[in-house]
C-alpha cells in the first residue's frame, strides 16, 4: 500500500483504491467504467440498501449461518449507513452495470470495510468480513437491488409525497371556502362558457387529486411486497429455511411498514411491477397537477390585459427587460415539474419492457426516475403550496366584470325564446360590443324584470 493508495484484488487481478475510501475493488472498476453522468441513487435508495444489509445479517444470525462477532459488526455498519454517516462512498453512477450489480457490491465494500474498522481491522482485510461471503451472504443483486426500490419508494410516498398531497388538498379546501360563492365566468374550448361558482371550478381540482391520491396509494400494496431470500432467480439457493422470513420481518420492522412477502415470488423477480404502477399512478397525479398549474396561469393572467380573475402572489421578478413584470412562476415550475415525471414514467414503462427470463437488468435507471419523481413532486408541491396556492386570492370584481360581458348569458334564453332567437342575440351582442343583456332590453326581446331575473347568476347556476 502507498501513502495514498491501497491495492485490493478481485477475481479479475488487483486494482488501486483511494486509500480512505470504504469501497473496495468491484467499486473502483465501476468508477472507471461508468463515467457517464456523475448522478448516483438518492439517499432513500441507499438507507434501503443499509436496511437490507442489516435485516440480512440478523436473518443470518438467527438462521446460525453467521456468528454475532460479524452478524453485530455488520449491523452497526449498515445502521451508520442507514443513517447516511457514509453517502459520499456510494460513487457508482445511475447508468452502471446491468440490475445494479455494482451498487450492490458498493454497499457490500463499504459496509464490509466499516465494519472491519469496527472490529478494530484494517481497510480490504476481506479475511475479517468478507463483502461477499458475510455481507451479501443468502443475497444477490438480483432480489437486494428490486427489494431496495421498493423500499424506497413506499417510504417516500408514506412519508413525503401523500402528506404533502393532502396538505395541497388542505390548501384548496381553504381557498374554496374563503372565495366560493363569487361568480365567474366558466370557459370550455378556451371560449365563454356559462357561470360557475369559485368553489366549483376549486371542487374539479381537490376531486382530480383526490382520485390521483387514492392512486397513489393504492401502489403501496404492490411495494410492500418484496422477494428479499429470491437470490439470484427466485429459488433461495444458499439460504437456509426461514432466512427470508426473517429478513423480511426484520425490515417491517425498522421501517414500521407492512412490508411482507411477494404473493407471486417469481413474477417479483422477474419484472419490475410495483415501479411500473406507482410511475403510472404518479403520471396521473402529474397530469392533474399540471392541469390545474396551467389553468391558474390562464386565470391569473394579466394583470390589465389578461383574464386576471385569480391572483397569484408576486416571488420574483419576471423579467430581465421588461420592468415591474411578474410572472407566474411557481404554476410554471409546477408544470416543468410534471412534464419531467411524464417522461420518467416513458423511461420506466421503456425499461420495464425490457425485462428478460429470470430478471429485468434496467433496474438502476427505473429507481432513479422513479425515486426522482417522487422527490420532484414532493418538493414541487410543497414550494407550489406554500408559495402560491395559500397565498392566492380571486378578484370578484373582475369576475363579475367578466361574467357580465360573456356572450354565453345567451344560453340562460333557450327556455324562454328558443335556442335560434338566443344564437342571434349573442351574435348581435358580439358584432355590436355589447352585453347580452344589453341587446334583450335594446331589442325589446323580454322586460327589464324578466331579465334580470333570467340572467341573474343565481339563476343560472343549478344547486345540483
Amino acid at each position: 500500500m502507498t501513502k495514498d493508495v491501497r491495492i485490493q484484488q478481485d477475481s479479475l487481478g488487483t486494482v488501486r483504491i483511494p486509500a480512505d475510501r470504504l469501497y473496495g475493488a468491484q467499486t473502483q472498476r465501476a468508477v472507471e467504467n461508468f463515467p457517464i453522468s456523475g448522478r448516483t441513487l438518492p439517499r432513500r435508495f441507499i438507507r434501503a440498501q443499509g436496511l437490507i444489509k442489516a435485516a440480512a445479517a440478523h436473518a443470518n444470525m438467527m438462521c446460525g449461518d453467521l456468528d454475532e462477532r460479524r452478524a453485530h459488526a455488520i449491523i452497526q455498519a449498515a445502521e451508520e449507513v442507514i443513517e447516511g454517516r457514509w453517502d459520499e462512498h456510494f460513487v457508482v453512477d445511475v447508468y452502471q452495470a446491468g440490475a445494479g450489480t455494482s451498487q450492490n457490491m458498493n454497499a457490500n465494500e463499504v459496509i464490509a470495510n466499516r465494519a472491519i474498522q469496527i472490529l478494530g481491522g484494517s481497510l480490504g482485510d476481506i479475511s475479517a468480513i468478507h463483502p461477499n461471503d458475510h455481507v451479501n451472504q443468502g443475497q444477490s443483486t438480483n432480489d437486494t437491488i428490486h427489494v431496495a426500490m421498493n423500499i424506497a419508494a413506499a417510504e417516500e410516498l408514506v412519508h413525503h409525497l401523500i402528506p404533502s398531497v393532502d396538505l395541497l388538498i388542505q390548501s384548496l379546501e381553504k381557498k374554496k371556502e374563503e372565495f366560493g360563492q363569487i361568480v365567474k365566468s366558466g370557459r370550455t374550448h378556451l371560449q365563454d362558457a356559462v357561470p360557475l361558482r369559485v368553489e366549483q371550478e376549486i371542487s374539479g381540482y381537490i376531486g382530480a387529486l383526490k382520485h390521483a391520491l387514492d392512486g397513489v396509494k393504492e401502489t403501496l400494496d404492490f411495494l410492500f411486497q418484496i422477494g428479499l431470500g429470491g437470490n439470484a432467480v427466485g429459488t433461495g439457493i444458499n439460504t437456509s429455511p426461514g432466512y427470508a422470513d426473517a429478513a423480511i420481518q426484520e425490515i417491517a420492522r425498522r421501517t414500521d411498514l407492512s412490508f411482507r412477502k411477494a404473493e407471486y415470488s417469481f413474477a417479483f423477480m422477474q419484472n419490475t411491477g410495483a415501479a411500473l404502477k406507482t410511475s403510472s399512478a404518479l403520471k396521473g397525479l402529474a397530469i392533474h397537477l399540471g392541469k390545474m398549474a396551467s389553468d391558474l396561469r390562464l386565470l391569473s393572467s394579466g394583470p390589465r390585459t389578461g383574464l386576471g380573475e385569480y391572483q397569484l402572489p408576486p416571488v420574483q421578478p419576471g423579467s430581465s427587460i421588461m420592468p415591474g413584470k411578474v410572472n407566474p412562476v411557481m404554476a410554471e415550475m409546477m408544470n416543468m415539474i410534471c412534464i419531467q415525471v411524464i417522461g420518467n414514467d416513458a423511461a420506466i414503462t421503456a425499461a420495464g419492457e425490457h425485462a428478460q427470463l429470470e430478471l429485468n437488468v434496467m433496474m438502476p435507471v427505473i429507481a432513479h426516475n422513479l425515486l426522482h419523481s417522487i422527490q420532484i413532486l414532493t418538493n414541487g408541491i410543497d414550494a407550489f403550496r406554500k408559495r402560491a396556492v395559500e397565498r392566492m386570492t380571486v378578484n370578484e370584481e373582475r369576475c363579475r366584470e367578466l361574467m357580465e360581458q360573456s356572450l354565453a348569458l345567451a344560453t340562460a334564453l333557450n327556455p324562454v325564446i328558443g335556442y335560434d332567437r338566443a344564437s342571434e342575440v349573442a351574435k348581435k351582442a358580439y358584432q355590436e360590443g355589447k352585453t347580452v343583456r344589453e341587446v334583450i332590453l335594446d331589442e325589446n326581446i323580454l322586460s327589464q324584470e324578466e331579465t334580470e331575473r333570467i340572467l341573474d347568476p343565481n339563476h343560472l347556476i343549478p344547486d345540483n
